[in-house]
């Protein structure tokens, strides 16, 4: 799958990367940590996936970048070690027990004034679509905006927030599949049941192109500055 064009133009123009140093959280196949990567910052990928963090040291390294595992809500890092912290679709992934801790560490481990930048798909387009039988994201997808409202209490405040449209490419079905199953193991059983059904949203409401089939998925950009702490 490919879903970085537009999310990599919209970082590039709100974050500075240059010399930066980012731990990227929630990381999944390192596609945002290579591009920031090439775009001059420092960058560890931290994942808690065994399978998608395979899937990001099989990419031949761009640079100096870094993965390791852990979780969002006890970071294995020092207080002031970054100068930001992003989430990329990730923070919805979190247990919503833990989400206000991982927003209190992401803004622990920042320098002060550092940048904490959240992209979250929303529940909208054709790529939320042939998704929610499987794993309808809605209701997690609401709590980590929720999450974020309370932001204040860790020394962070919202700078920005905009919208934006991306897409998802996936070469076929079958890589559509292996990708989902990827990012989340539990889902191979529910997968197998409703195999028929997801095909079958897949074909009808993909696009076919010559980058691959083609999902439309809106998504939201929330950036906060640590003031405190």
């Amino acid at each position: 799958m490919n879903s970085i064009t537009s999310s990599t133009c919209v970082l590039a123009d709100l974050l500075p990367l240059a010399g930066a140093r980012v731990l990227d959280i929630g990381s999944g196949d390192g596609n945002m940590v290579r591009f920031m990567t090439e775009s001059g910052a420092r960058v560890v990928g931290l994942e808690c996936g065994l399978e998608q963090l395979d899937e990001a040291q099989s990419h031949p390294a761009v640079g100096d970048e870094k993965y390791m595992q852990g979780v969002a809500q006890a970071l294995p890092f020092g207080n002031g070690s970054f100068d930001a912290t992003t989430f990329f679709m990730s923070l919805h992934h979190v247990p919503e027990v833990y989400m206000h801790s991982a927003l209190q560490e992401a803004a622990r481990v920042l320098k002060p004034h550092g940048i904490v930048y959240i992209a979250e798909p929303l529940a909208q387009g054709s790529g939320y679509e042939v998704h929610a039988p499987i794993d309808d994201e809605t209701l997690v997808r609401q709590q980590a905006l929720e999450a974020m409202q309370h932001a204040s209490e860790f020394g962070l405040q919202q700078i920005q927030e905009l919208y934006y449209d991306t897409c998802y490419y996936y070469a076929d079905f079958s890589e559509y599949k292996n990708q989902l199953i990827r990012i989340e193991p539990a889902r191979a059983e529910p997968f197998q049941r409703l195999e028929s059904e997801l095909r079958e949203l897949f074909e009808r409401l993909g696009r076919v192109t010559d980058q691959g089939v083609e999902f439309d998925q809106p998504m939201r950009v929330n950036m906060f500055r640590k003031v405190s702490g």
